[in-house]
């Protein structure tokens, strides 16, 4: 019988941090390489890796989302000189993903540096970048582009296919298969799973079988629910806010949201289901991103591809205007009258929606829109929560404008999604891991599986497992 291990090294209960290492008898893969972004767990960012780099022949991605493939620069300037498999866009968006985490790394050092040193303090992390642009430029040389559906070997007798996952452009669940005849063993990994019927990509893969499965449980207590449709209650949100002569200012996403929130209002404006007003992009990147999006068309889903052979574009549209500069952005604030502004970052943490929310958030006439998911302590998530001001740039300014919270937007599946992805499987697997959730909803999601006979567990950071 062959042997198969694996280790939890992170997004293991808590969101950020995806790291599995898989050891098979002729391969030692790292499925996923992200991290850690929670206050709690940013220690583990400089830790040596439980691991040690050079013993890693490869590193399987799922999707480019930070907390997937984040940690990358690091694990290859500590010693890792294998190879990373990737979809296509996977390995576009995570390059620039990574040059961006890269040149906020050598920021915040050097931030940290200058005020430590003012207040005569250390912080609890070294004063040097994690990683440096550099170091992410020589990681991205080690980008393999692997296809859906195509069997890739990783040891004489062990192989991986990448399937579509649903969730953002080129995300993937992974199924390695290891051993020969009876004795092969064969794991899912879901990644982050998507959502069925989302207006840009396809829908989720599901698989009938597997040995042992690592399943995401983002959203493992709850679903989306909005009181309408998300075209409806977008339109109506602008509408009312125009209607009194405010803006919206929309924190978003660069990477999937922001292109799907472009999709709808190109959708509304073109059925004049609301007003010809301006539409900003504020985020270079999401600029950047979007680019990748039209060079992908065959990843999306059928309407999606429709659109774009009607010579039609996804995300252009009469009145949509990018702001590449600083001094463009600024000059956003100086507008008189009704827009929409899309600005990074997602949970309001940092970016030019900050500069938006200065200017903005003590009008009552302004609605202020949220999209994605808004962390705990985070400023999204404290004007979300109900606050009667905020802290920003140094001062405290009153909160008069509208909160509003659209949460159907969400690229992960809700809890009756995840069931619909488990359901699937017509045999169940021998073990099903609990991973990437909040610790008390992994825990939650488990026990409720437990108790309909799935056998569910949540590993605990550094927990191994025997797969025989």
């Amino acid at each position: 019988m062959t042997a198969m291990k694996i280790r939890f090294l992170g997004g293991i209960r808590q969101v950020t941090g995806s790291k599995f290492y898989l050891e098979t008898p002729d391969s030692r893969v790292l499925v996923d390489c992200g991290l850690y972004q929670e206050r709690p767990y940013l220690s583990r960012n400089w830790q040596p890796f439980p691991v040690p780099p050079e013993d890693i022949e490869s590193i399987l991605l799922t999707h480019a989302h930070l907390d997937h493939c984040g940690y990358i620069p690091r694990l290859s300037a500590d010693g890792f000189k294998g190879r990373i498999l990737a979809t296509p866009p996977t390995a576009e968006l995570a390059r620039i993903i990574l040059l961006d985490s890269a040149h906020i790394q050598e920021e915040d050092a050097a931030f940290k540096k200058k005020r430590h040193a003012k207040e005569g303090r250390k912080g609890p992390h070294p004063e040097i970048p994690l990683y440096t642009i550099g170091d992410a430029e020589h990681a991205i040389l080690a980008f393999e582009p692997v296809a859906y559906e195509k069997r890739i070997v990783l040891g004489r007798r062990t192989s991986v296919v990448f399937h579509d996952a649903g969730h953002i452009l080129g995300s993937s669940m992974l199924q390695v298969e290891s051993g020969e005849g009876a004795a092969v063993r064969r794991i899912v990994f879901s990644g982050d799973i998507g959502r069925w019927d989302s207006p840009l990509v396809q829908d989720p893969s599901v698989f009938s079988r597997a040995d042992y499965v690592v399943m995401e449980s983002t959203y493992g207590d709850r679903d989306h629910e909005d009181p309408e449709p998300i075209e409806s209650l977008l339109a109506r949100i602008i509408n009312e806010t125009a209607g009194i002569g405010g803006k919206v200012l929309m924190p978003v996403f660069a990477m999937e949201r922001a292109q799907e929130v472009l999709y709808y209002l190109g959708k509304l404006l073109r059925a004049k289901r609301i007003p010809p007003l301006p539409v900003i992009m504020d985020s270079p990147m999401a600029v950047e991103i979007t680019k990748v999006f039209e060079r992908y068309p065959s990843y999306l889903d059928e309407e999606a591809k429709a659109i774009v052979r009607s010579g039609r574009s996804l995300f252009q549209f009469p009145g949509l205007r990018l702001t590449p500069t600083m001094a463009d952005s600024k000059a956003v604030n100086d507008m008189e009258g009704p827009a929409v502004i899309l600005a990074g970052s997602g949970m309001a943490t940092g970016g030019r929606i900050k500069h938006h929310l200065k200017y903005n958030i003590g009008r009552p006439e302004t609605t202020v829109l949220f999209v994605g998911y808004q962390a705990q302590g985070t400023l999204g998530r404290i004007i979300l929560d109900g606050a009667k001001e905020i802290r920003l740039f140094g001062a405290m300014l009153p909160v008069r404008a509208r909160i509003v919270r659209i949460t159907g937007f969400s690229a992960h599946a809700g809890k009756r999604e995840l069931r619909r992805w488990l359901n699937a499987f017509d045999v169940r697997p021998r073990k099903l891991f609990i991973a990437h959730g909040d610790e008390n909803v992994s825990l939650a999601f488990a026990a409720e599986l437990r108790s309909e006979g799935w056998r569910a567990v949540v590993p605990r950071y550094g927990e191994e497992f025997d797969l025989d």
